[in-house]
């Protein structure tokens, strides 16, 4: 997805469970036909582990013949980490890839050195009343990575594991948890999931990261004695085991991992660890220095300034 514009996050009230550091609540942005509330980087917390950028994608249900269209655009330093609820993408890259992502399956595309994808819902969906319904994070790279050569990979449902009992449903996208690990590899130490929480079940979370968030999609959970609805991020505090309880049925991601390896600057839909090579990918794009899109000939022009008109 796109660095597209959006209402920058905003810290949510106090709350009496001190495991709680920061609550942070998306403002909802719309794109012509689906809303998109971005959760990271926000004023008071950047990144959660290697998490950058967090966006939440609909849910929607477009008219006939609409759908989205992320026209081709660069990324580097970074992998895009799209998961879907409902609906399905198209995913294409310069490295050759088309292939559609639907519900439970994951598309990891590492930018490395540089990479240009598009975005667009297919034709056939579009005759039927397309839906879309998911996450695309972006996690920043290690520094040791940041040059690697560009890279996807596309994983199926069944390739996830997937821990249920006791009133719980949890697809481990990436990393450990609950006993059970993922087979993606990853640039740096994180964990990442997709939870479901009947009515009254429980999910703890132990402190084995030192950075840990939650994002709520749906129902309510309680922590420690306080509620949260839908599309809340909440960041935890190192160090304490949280318990999340389901006051209704509810379904939430969890997110973290490790403190990066030094500070990330980011600027439309570049990441990196220096503000020379910022500026490299911005002068590389300008230039169409980068690698193009086969079959999809067009372009997201790099961001011009904003001028402000003088006093």
């Amino acid at each position: 997805m796109s660095w597209q514009p959006a209402e920058d996050p905003i810290p949510g009230d106090a709350y009496s469970c001190n495991a709680i550091e920061t609550v942070i609540v998306p403002r909802a942005h719309d794109l012509g036909g689906f809303a998109v509330r971005r959760a990271l980087p926000a004023t008071r917390r950047q990144m959660v582990g290697p998490f950058i950028f967090f966006d939440q994608m609909g849910p929607a249900e477009f008219l006939l013949g609409n759908g989205i269209d992320v026209r081709p655009h660069p990324h580097i330093g970074l992998s895009t980490v799209t998961y879907l609820f409902d609906g399905e993408i198209v995913h294409r890259d310069s490295l050759g890839t088309v292939l559609p992502i639907r519900p439970g399956e994951l598309n990891w595309m590492t930018a490395g050195r540089g990479i240009t994808h598009s975005e667009r819902t297919a034709p056939e969906q579009r005759g039927g009343g397309a839906r879309l319904f998911g996450i695309q994070s972006w996690v920043a790279l290690s520094a040791k990575d940041e040059e690697t050569p560009p890279a996807f990979v596309h994983y199926g449902a069944e390739e996830t594991p997937l821990v249920t009992g006791e009133g719980k449903s949890v697809r481990v996208i990436a990393g450990a948890l609950l006993g059970a690990r993922s087979p993606v590899a990853t640039s740096s130490p994180l964990f990442y999931a997709d939870a479901a929480l009947a009515d009254g079940a429980a999910l703890p979370l132990d402190p084995e990261y030192s950075e840990r968030a939650i994002y709520t999609l749906a129902g309510e959970l309680d922590i420690s004695g306080d509620v949260f609805g839908p599309a809340q991020l909440l960041v935890f505090r190192a160090g304490d085991r949280i318990t999340i309880r389901a006051r209704t049925d509810t379904r939430f991601m969890i997110l973290g991992g490790e403190p990066m390896d030094g500070p990330r600057y980011i600027w439309w839909n570049f990441v990196s660890s220096r503000r020379d090579r910022i500026e490299q990918a911005k002068n590389d794009w300008k230039t169409a220095k980068f690698d193009t899109v086969p079959g999809d000939p067009e372009f997201i022009p790099l961001p011009e300034p904003v001028r402000r008109p003088a006093s």
